[in-house]
């Protein structure tokens, strides 16, 4: 009996030390990912010479700089400027914004201060002042009991931070601290979707480390992996995109919390039972290399990939959290990363369509170019606390070209957001820009959308039938150049309509040719599109035969960061921008447009070019295509004929995007694509000759097929 208790109690020992030893092993992982001295490393250097600062509301982007060496500076201003309450004369402790709420400055002093205090060989080391600091900005924390109206401060973001500071300064926190740090603590609660749930999650792991309850931090751990999936409503999708609020791609925003969290979470549960499994791992490198590796062009992040979240130096900053994030999950998928998306020395090329998203990407290795676009089936941008003010047409086909990634950064306060390269819309200088339906998100009445690549080049499609405006669109993507196509525009409005070409940064000469000769160029002057030819800063416009003018601009531009973001103040900026657009008049009946984009273009290039080499057989409601390299590629969006040569003829009886190559005067290969993702089967005939195969089925719908040409039907 005696030697049975003994037992027992010997269990019980053992049994509650072992929480504690895998606690003790979390903490110490916190310390290594916050505290310890990588100033050396290359994304270090580059984090210190490109600190995004305090004032930016994105959570990813505050947690990019909570990870910047200890700066005395503001220590010692943060010492010194402390009101006896323990408050700060320049937080604004009363605002009421919902996206950039100055209070949670508060917060993110005490991490830096309580970083300073536990970091060895730092100055303010274990320093009495700046420990004094420390008790007194908690207690007043704890004592105001603020809150912001966005809930998401309240249950995500000051817990998230505090919690991380609650950790690390854990051995000396008194009694009291304790307490009020679990109570902030517990107003994360597990629950909601995709990165909410990952969050919240998280929050939850914090409180249970600081109450040595590793259940529940084994709890809050399984939620969290949980999402370490794909395929399902919200999360990681099965073309590798990132959806959250709906089926709405979310690469920089929610997507971009996700891996980044992650990354975290996968260092913090390091060499314990909590640690990621090899598949988990996997499923993380796989959303770097098949995602986020398309969308990070000379170390920025695509624009139509950024959602609603676009601040100053958005692009930068958020593919530096990117590069941290792959650091700390592979080595071996950073270093591919790094030599691809962080550099000029990019060997990541190819063509991708994400078809859950209606987004598309082509790589080559001097340029980049992204198109985003929406339907009924995707939803195309958002508008949420006093984010993204004027991104009402940002999924209405915007092309954006990249050459050194500069073309649009931080272009945002001085854009025509009417006028987004690519787009086809009403011009109205008058009217306040449409915010998106809160209620019925989904602003273009189609789902004729969609892609096709054959890895290399490809083409996308886009009705777009939005506010009255309609217009059939076409993009194909090569390797010097995208062939651009619109046709079928009219609307019911007495608004003039226009189609935008480019809006960029001003860099350098604008050169206006007609054919190989030279012709003047005026700002703000209309051009007849016929042969016309425009250069600027290495990129080479080219027209075919268009109806309307072309306007051409370089002027000063004079803009607002307040008026896209809220949380910025109301100062004027200025710059140069360089644009070209298309004016189709008011109330256009049936109009159509056609032209090419050539990055790496000068001026003997431009003038010289071969466009023969992309043939245009059909612009038309029925069908658009080109044909390049005896390939051709074409939309088609109702059953039509079309000769692609005098010996062949393809009766098509399926709309949707077709890849037809041709060799020596025979059909080789056909590729399809349903762009509605509705449809089971595609049909046509080739010669008189009929031809049927079955569609992928389920979450695979609108990918390529490859239609046999050997079952003659």
């Amino acid at each position: 009996m005696k030697i049975s208790f003994l037992i027992v109690l010997l269990f019980v020992s053992i049994s509650n030390m072992f929480p504690k030893s895998e606690i003790s092993v979390v903490k110490q992982n916190f310390q290594k990912i916050y505290l310890d001295d990588v100033t050396g490393s290359p994304l270090m250097r580059e984090l210190v010479q490109h600190q995004p600062g305090f004032i930016i509301s994105d959570r990813v982007v505050m947690e990019l700089q909570q990870r910047v060496p200890f700066d005395r500076d503001r220590i010692e201003r943060y010492i010194k400027n402390l009101s006896k309450d323990g408050s700060w004369a320049d937080i604004n402790y009363n605002d009421t914004k919902r996206s950039g709420w100055d209070p949670r400055l508060h917060p993110e002093r005490i991490l830096e201060m309580v970083k300073a205090f536990m970091s060895p060989g730092v100055e303010y080391y274990k320093s009495p002042a700046l420990e004094k600091t420390i008790h007194s900005a908690m207690d007043y924390w704890f004592k105001a009991g603020l809150k912001c109206s966005n809930w998401y401060y309240n249950e995500i973001g000051v817990p998230r931070t505090l919690g991380t500071a609650f950790i690390l300064f854990d051995e000396y926190l008194t009694a009291d601290e304790r307490v009020n740090a679990v109570r902030i603590m517990e107003n994360s609660k597990f629950g909601m979707t995709g990165q909410n749930k990952v969050w919240l999650a998280g929050n939850v792991m914090m409180r249970a480390v600081l109450q040595n309850d590793l259940n529940l931090v084994k709890q809050a751990r399984d939620i969290i992996v949980s999402e370490i999936t794909k395929g399902g409503l919200e999360g990681i999708k099965d073309d590798w995109s990132f959806h959250q609020h709906g089926p709405q791609q979310q690469f920089g925003n929610y997507g971009l919390a996700y891996i980044y969290t992650m990354s975290l979470f996968s260092g913090i549960f390091a060499d314990t039972s909590l640690a990621f499994s090899n598949e988990q791992l996997r499923i993380l490198s796989t959303l770097l290399t098949e995602g986020y590796q398309w969308i990070i062009w000379n170390g920025k992040m695509d624009i139509s990939a950024l959602g609603r979240q676009l601040f100053s130096s958005a692009p930068l900053h958020k593919a530096l959290s990117l590069a941290f994030a792959a650091n700390s999950l592979s080595g071996d998928v950073s270093s591919i990363l790094m030599s691809n998306c962080f550099s000029d020395d990019n060997s990541f090329v190819g063509h991708k369509h994400f078809w859950q998203s209606d987004y598309t990407v082509s790589r080559r290795h001097d340029w980049m170019a992204t198109l985003k676009m929406s339907s009924q089936r995707v939803i195309g941008v958002e508008s949420l606390n006093g984010d993204n003010m004027r991104g009402y047409y940002m999924a209405d086909g915007a092309l954006y070209v990249y050459k050194d990634s500069s073309e649009y950064y931080d272009i945002f306060p001085l854009w025509d957001w009417r006028r987004l390269p690519g787009v086809t819309a009403y011009l109205d200088d008058n009217s306040p820009m449409p915010q998106p339906d809160k209620k019925d998100k989904y602003t273009n009445r189609t789902n004729f959308v969609g892609g096709l690549s054959d890895g290399k080049n490809g083409i996308s499609a886009m009705l777009l039938r939005k506010d009255g405006l309609s217009a059939d669109k076409f993009w194909f993507f090569a390797d010097s150049a995208i062939v651009c196509f619109g046709t079928g525009i009219e609307s019911d409005s007495t608004l003039q309509v226009v189609t935008s070409i480019e809006q960029c940064w001003e860099k350098g000469k604008v050169q206006v040719y007609r054919g190989a000769e030279p012709i003047s160029f005026k700002e703000g002057a209309e051009y007849d599109m016929n042969d016309l030819k425009i250069l600027h800063n290495g990129l080479g416009y080219l027209f075919f035969q268009n109806e309307g003018k072309c306007i051409i601009d370089a002027a000063k531009v004079k803009g607002n960061w307040h008026d896209i973001m809220q949380m910025y103040p109301e100062e004027t900026v200025s710059g140069n921008v360089f644009s070209i657009y298309l004016n189709h008049g008011k109330c256009p009946e049936n109009v159509s447009y056609s032209y090419m984009i050539i990055p790496g273009a000068d001026s003997d290039l431009l003038r010289n070019f071969n466009r023969d080499a992309y043939c245009i057989l059909s612009n038309d409601r029925n069908i658009q295509s080109v044909i390049h390299n005896d390939v051709c590629w074409a939309a088609v969006k109702n059953p039509s004929t079309l000769d692609l040569s005098v010996s062949v003829s393809v009766n098509f009886l399926t709309a949707g995007l077709y890849r037809i190559e041709i060799h020596n005067g025979k059909v080789y290969s056909v590729m399809y694509s349903d762009p509605t993702q509705q449809l089971d089967t595609v049909s046509f005939l080739i010669n008189n000759r009929k031809f049927t195969s079955q569609l992928p089925i389920g979450v695979m719908k609108g990918t390529v097929v490859h239609v046999s040409l050997a079952n003659k039907k």
